[in-house]
């Protein structure tokens, strides 16, 4: 059995990809204090990775840093080897597909130490397909962030079928360690959970949409101004629960889970993404950013999202 870490002796972390996921965690584990070690093989990555942690960095800040945190404890390195080597947690954030990133996981492989948990930001592939084949599978789980990671507090932890399940509770407890609200789900799937269950909500705006039920600004708006804050507090079984009033989750069943039910039946057809709805839905997309440029409209979730971190920061 690998001796893997006390969570609160890592120093030492690896940032495989510098895309906007790896640069947002570089800029996470910077603000908790840490040395990261990062590699991305784009073009002016280095400079972007730096650009992106510069802009978060304001933020971080006024969310609280810790000890000994300092941009300077980056370093950029030209290998995914040297970016692994001598560290005590990785964690990749390679783009989105199977044959780069068992390429990747191939090449650290050979170099990773037997004590250091490499977990994958991956958003839908599976761990079991990702670690085929390497000579220290036992060490690699998915560790997968909600965008930004350097906000979004959630990340789901998996095993794969070759995954060490120490290595799984390791992962858990060092997510938990620097903050961050880990979930340990049970069993793989293509997507995990919550990428599922935010799928799962579009595909019905989609539906929507493509319905002609309202416009797309009225239709977000139906999530955003309703139920959206609801579930920024509470997830959807302890909502329902608390829609059964005093009887409870028992009460919402017997009063109000037959009227589910049937909006289910109703819920049975998938939209298909064709030319017609995709561009339906660009244009009503930017419709309602109403001018605003991509980079506005981030600054306005991040500002918005802070604003709800330290509010529920401080009501615990």
């Amino acid at each position: 059995m690998a001796q893997y870490p006390a969570v609160d002796a890592v120093r030492k972390i690896g940032i495989l990809g510098g895309g906007t996921i790896g640069a947002s965690w570089s800029a996470f584990f910077l603000s908790k204090g840490y040395d990261v070690v990062a590699w991305d093989p784009g073009p002016d990555a280095e400079a972007k990775m730096r650009a992106f942690i510069d802009n978060a960095w304001p933020q971080l800040t006024e969310l609280g840093l810790s000890a000994g945190a300092a941009v300077a404890r980056l370093r950029f390195v030209a290998t995914p080897e040297e970016a692994v080597v001598g560290c005590d947690f990785i964690q990749e954030s390679a783009p989105e597909r199977l044959d780069i990133k068992q390429e990747l996981y191939a090449r650290v492989d050979a170099v990773i130490e037997p004590r250091t948990i490499f977990a994958s930001s991956t958003s839908g592939l599976v761990m079991s397909d990702l670690q085929q084949g390497l000579k220290n599978a036992s060490q690699f789980v998915v560790g997968h962030p909600f965008n930004p990671p350097h906000l979004i507090p959630l990340v789901e932890v998996v095993a794969g079928k070759d995954s060490d399940p120490a290595a799984a509770d390791w992962a858990m407890d060092f997510y938990r360690h620097v903050g961050k609200h880990p979930i340990r789900l049970k069993k793989e799937l293509k997507g995990h959970l919550a990428n599922r269950l935010q799928a799962a909500l579009w595909r019905e705006a989609v539906m929507a949409v493509k319905e002609d039920v309202a416009s797309i600004e009225d239709i977000d708006a139906a999530m955003s101004q309703g139920p959206g804050l609801r579930l920024a507090l509470m997830g959807p079984h302890m909502i329902f629960g608390l829609a059964g009033g005093k009887g409870g989750m028992g009460h919402f069943y017997d009063h109000i889970g037959p009227a589910m039910e049937a909006w289910w039946e109703t819920m049975q057809e998938t939209p298909k993404l064709d030319a017609d709805l995709r561009a339906k839905l660009i244009e009503g997309v930017d419709a309602e950013a109403a001018g605003r440029s991509i980079d506005q409209l981030e600054a306005e979730r991040d500002d918005k999202l802070i604003a709800l971190l330290k509010m529920l920061q401080a009501k615990g």
